[in-house]
C-alpha cells in the first residue's frame, strides 16, 4: 500500500485560452512535464467526494473558515475495476496551508472499508496511523458519496525545485448521481471548453519568473473549488426549478448563494 503526505500552498487561477497558450510558451524553460504528460499528454483524475446528509462539509468549506477538511476517493482509471488501485484521501486546509494524507487500496477494498471498516493488510506503521485518522473522520461525520468530479490534467515540476508544481485542468465534469468510480466519466462541465483551471502548488513562494508572467498577462488568483462550484450550481438549479428541496444552511438572495455555518 502506498502512502502520500505533504503540506503546501495551493493557489488557483482561471485562464482563458489566450492566457493558457501564452503561459505554455515559457513553461518549458523552467519546468519539466510530469512523466505522464511528456509530449503534451495529459491524464485523467476521477473522484468521489463524501459528505454528510445535509452537505455540512462542503457548506463549511464554502464559508472559508480557518480550518476545513474533506474526504474523497480518487482513481486514475475510468471506469475503475474492483481490483483497480484507488486512493482514499483526507485533505485539510489550515490557515491557507493544504495537507493531505492518503492510503491506497483496491476499489473493492475501499467498498469494504466504508461498509464495515474492514481494512486491507497493512505492513507500515504510517498506514495504520492514516487509517486511524480516517476512522476518526468517519466517527465524526456520517458521510456517504455525494459528488462525482473528474478532469483531464497537465502537470509540470520545477527544474530547480521539485516541490514546485503547476497543473492545468480541463473538462472538469460533475454529477450528483451514479456516484461510483466503477462507471465511466460523464456529467456536466463546470468550466468552459476555452478555459483552464491552473493550480500553483508550492511549499514556500512562487518563483519570480511566474510572478512576472502572470503580471504581464493580467492573470489574477481566484477562489475556486471544484466540489464547491458543482454544489452551488446544484443549489441554483434547484432554486430555478422552484423545487421544494430544503438545503440546510443555504440562503438564496438576489440569485446569490449565501452559506450559513451555524446550522
Amino acid at each position: 500500500m502506498a502512502i502520500n503526505t505533504f503540506a503546501r500552498k495551493e493557489i488557483k487561477f482561471l485562464l482563458n485560452m489566450e492566457q493558457y497558450e501564452s503561459l505554455m510558451e515559457v513553461i518549458p524553460q523552467y519546468m519539466n512535464p510530469d512523466k505522464y504528460c511528456v509530449g503534451g499528454k495529459e491524464y485523467g483524475i476521477y473522484n468521489i467526494y463524501y459528505d454528510t446528509p445535509d452537505d455540512y462539509l462542503i457548506r463549511e468549506s464554502l464559508a472559508k473558515p480557518y480550518y476545513k477538511e474533506k474526504l474523497r476517493l480518487r482513481s486514475y482509471y475510468s471506469p475503475a475495476q474492483p481490483d483497480s488501485l484507488v486512493f482514499l484521501e483526507v485533505k485539510k486546509k489550515i490557515g491557507g496551508i493544504v495537507t493531505k494524507r492518503r492510503v491506497s487500496m483496491t476499489l473493492a477494498e475501499s467498498d469494504a472499508y466504508f461498509a464495515d471498516r474492514s481494512k486491507p493488510e497493512m505492513r507500515k506503521y504510517i498506514t495504520e496511523q492514516v487509517f486511524r485518522e480516517l476512522d476518526v473522520f468517519l466517527d465524526n461525520y456520517p458521510v456517504a458519496p455525494k459528488q462525482y468530479i473528474s478532469y483531464q490534467r497537465e502537470a509540470f515540476f520545477g527544474k530547480d525545485n521539485g516541490d514546485f508544481r503547476l497543473t492545468f485542468d480541463r473538462k472538469i465534469t460533475e454529477r450528483r448521481f451514479d456516484l461510483t468510480l466503477a462507471n465511466e466519466s460523464y456529467g456536466n462541465y463546470i468550466i468552459g471548453a476555452d478555459q483552464r483551471l491552473m493550480e500553483v502548488k508550492v511549499s514556500d513562494s512562487m518563483p519570480a519568473w511566474l510572478i512576472q508572467k502572470l503580471s504581464e498577462m493580467k492573470i489574477y488568483k481566484t477562489s475556486f473549488s471544484k466540489y464547491g462550484k458543482a454544489y452551488t450550481n446544484f443549489v441554483k438549479e434547484k432554486v430555478q426549478q422552484n423545487s421544494r428541496i430544503y438545503v440546510s444552511g443555504i440562503t438564496v438572495a438576489q440569485n446569490n448563494i449565501l452559506v450559513n455555518r451555524s446550522v
